[in-house]
């Protein structure tokens, strides 16, 4: 082994969950390192282009994701990278967050810094170290070679639930009956798109969009997103089985992020897949994007100004908690005294073998609990998980697994983390009590 780094607390993953988690456990005194594949930090909101975040509020409006996640729109807005929270025009949701994903980059490695996180970008965990069912350590090869990461507490933010895999913790693969996973996303973004044209046309032929679409208050809105254009999808037949065109505005006033590729029926965590999907996006990307050209209005003289680096991932591997977060826990609102994090978003699921999308809306005051246990590993003590890899069943990650709910969990994992450290405990002795006082001290919203 070349170089050794000690720390206290370990973060894999520098995806939304993972720059939250790593900027708690710092900000609670715990040395911490923040491991990251790319060149850059991110995640899926900046490597797979996933925009807009969505979202901080219920369906009424009431803001439940508080804390880092809305430290970092604030520090957005303050650098023109955002306009902070908007009105869904697509009507899924109460609100949306657009963002610059060049200037987040920027903002989250600054705040990173400031707490005193160490990142190590261009590195990859290949080998956890793992004695007496406990993590020891955690092998990194970059550049430098192999480095051998030590510390107490492991936080697992990969999206894929690697160190947990590696770890031998217990994990699961999409849904119960078949194993079979959301589909893979390749995003893209057009310039010289004619909102206006597009708005229009969403007036005169509201039969043809999402049915939640809020036409009228459309005239006052900025355009944030567009669900529908149902005719000319179907009439185009492109071999993508899905039943219409998705789009975000922004970040520019003629841009658009498209979210309308499907590729169905592979496994993310399989090099084999993942290179074919890899493959599969773009060639959909140019077919969706030269349909959108000929058919669409709005996007005559529209072009491709951007590609996602790496497909987007919605679903793979998550850990066996010491619970799961279920369909019913979502869709009742059901409240847990372990409290870590709420959310607002509702199911959303991308069908794995057909076309649709299939959601369900959560009752009572439109927010469910995510309670610390979907946190912890139930057989390797001194791991947790936060973002698209907690313990969930598959229904229930349809909706943990957007971006506004990472960041809440890598918040609280981060915090649990570092209180285990201080404290001297395992993660799962750290006293709730004390754990939501420092949630809330952080403005966390629970």
């Amino acid at each position: 082994m070349n170089n050794r780094i000690e720390a206290d607390v370990v973060v894999v993953g520098g995806g939304p969950a993972g720059i939250a988690a790593s900027i708690a456990a710092a900000r609670q005194g715990v040395r911490t390192v923040l491991i990251e594949r790319y060149g850059f930090v991110g995640g899926m909101s900046t490597a797979a282009m996933v925009y807009p975040w969505m979202t901080f509020h219920t369906n009424s409006g009431e803001q439940v994701i508080k804390g880092i996640a809305q430290e970092i729109v604030d520090r957005l807005q303050e650098r023109g990278g955002s306009p902070g929270h908007l009105r869904d025009t697509v009507g899924f949701v109460h609100t949306l967050t657009p963002y610059h994903p060049e200037i987040y980059q920027v903002v989250a490695a600054d705040m990173l810094r400031e707490a005193g996180v160490k990142l190590l970008l261009h590195s990859i965990v290949d080998e956890a170290v793992v004695r007496e069912g406990v993590i020891e350590a955690v092998h990194v090869t970059n550049k430098s070679g192999r480095t051998e990461v030590c510390a107490k507490v492991f936080v697992d933010t990969s999206g894929d639930a690697d160190v947990a895999y590696l770890s031998g913790a217990e994990t699961l693969h999409g849904r119960a009956q078949d194993h079979q996973v959301q589909p893979m996303t390749m995003k893209f973004r057009m310039r010289g798109v004619n909102l206006d044209k597009v708005k229009q046309y969403m007036m005169n032929y509201p039969e043809d969009f999402y049915k939640k679409t809020p036409f009228a208050e459309l005239p006052g809105l900025p355009l944030t997103g567009v669900s529908g254009f149902y005719s000319h999808w179907k009439k185009a037949n492109l071999p993508i089985n899905r039943d219409q065109v998705l789009f975000f505005t922004g970040p520019a006033e003629d841009e658009v992020l498209i979210n309308c590729t499907r590729v169905q029926g592979l496994d993310a965590t399989s090099a084999e897949d993942l290179t074919f999907a890899e493959q599969e996006g773009r060639r959909q990307v140019l077919m969706v994007a030269e349909f959108l050209q000929r058919d669409v209005p709005g996007f005559e003289r529209a072009s491709i100004s951007a590609v996602a680096p790496q497909i987007g991932i919605r679903e793979s591997r998550r850990i066996v908690g010491h619970y799961s977060l279920t369909k019913e826990d979502v869709i009742e609102g059901r409240k847990h005294s372990d409290v870590i994090a709420r959310s607002g978003y509702p199911i959303d699921i991308h069908d794995p073998s057909g076309k649709g999308v299939t959601a369900a809306f959560i009752s009572g005051d439109g927010a469910y609990d995510i309670p610390l246990r979907c946190l912890l590993s139930h057989n390797v003590p001194n791991l947790l998980a936060a973002g698209r890899c907690i313990s969930t069943s598959h229904e229930a990650l349809a909706t943990t697994r957007l971006t506004p709910s990472c960041m809440a969990t890598g918040q609280a994992a981060g915090t649990v983390a570092a209180l285990a450290v201080l404290t001297e405990v395992e993660p799962v002795h750290v006293p709730i009590a004390r754990l939501q006082e420092e949630l809330r001290k952080a403005h966390a919203a629970i």
